[in-house]
């Protein structure tokens, strides 16, 4: 596994133990197993970024704190040029990007998400996690999975839901797509 995901799984154990938090109480509280917490804190297994982003909002840390080790320090405005985003290296059908990493006391976190293709019989790997979310299409197409909803959205196309239903998405037609993700 990478260093990254090694520190991060790091970073979020000491909080919950600092916060004096059992696996338990946390993995109840962020809608996961105590099985998975472990694998997540070991360093050993891939952390989904709604994992990430409930962890940070239980803590009430920003999200980046767990990504990087380090809090965000501005407070005005924060650009963040092409291809220039904080890398999140998560799950292999998902390519993130934080366009906000450095900004403190978020209202919202935005990602640019690069989703490959992968054919129709690799299983929706589901992600939830609290709050609401925004994706706009910038390239390709994608079939979003919320519940049991199927629904194909192209290039200018967008949705927003509940991000506390279960969701995925997949590239279609054998081609890379791009997305903008706000997660509330």
């Amino acid at each position: 596994m990478s260093e990254q995901l090694k520190q991060m799984a790091e970073r979020i154990k000491t909080l919950r133990e600092l916060a004096e938090v059992s696996v338990e109480t946390l993995a109840n509280d962020i809608g996961i197993s105590a099985e998975d917490l472990r694998k997540y804190e070991s360093g050993n297994e891939d952390i989904p970024v709604s994992v990430l982003f409930s962890i940070a909002n239980r803590f009430n840390v920003e999200l980046s704190a767990l990504l990087t080790g380090e809090s965000p320090r501005l407070h005005n405005y924060l650009v963040v040029r092409n291809g220039k985003g904080l890398k999140v290296e998560r799950r292999k059908e998902y390519d993130y990007q934080s366009l906000a990493y450095n900004f403190a006391n978020k209202k919202a976190e935005p990602f640019l998400v690069t989703v490959t293709p992968d054919t129709e019989e690799t299983p929706v790997n589901y992600n939830s996690h609290a709050g609401q979310e925004f994706n706009y299409i910038l390239e390709g197409t994608v079939k979003i999975f919320i519940n049991n909803h199927e629904i194909i959205l192209n290039e200018g196309d967008s949705i927003y839901f509940d991000s506390g239903n279960k969701h995925a998405m997949k590239a279609l037609n054998g081609k890379t797509a791009k997305f903008l993700a706000i997660i509330l």
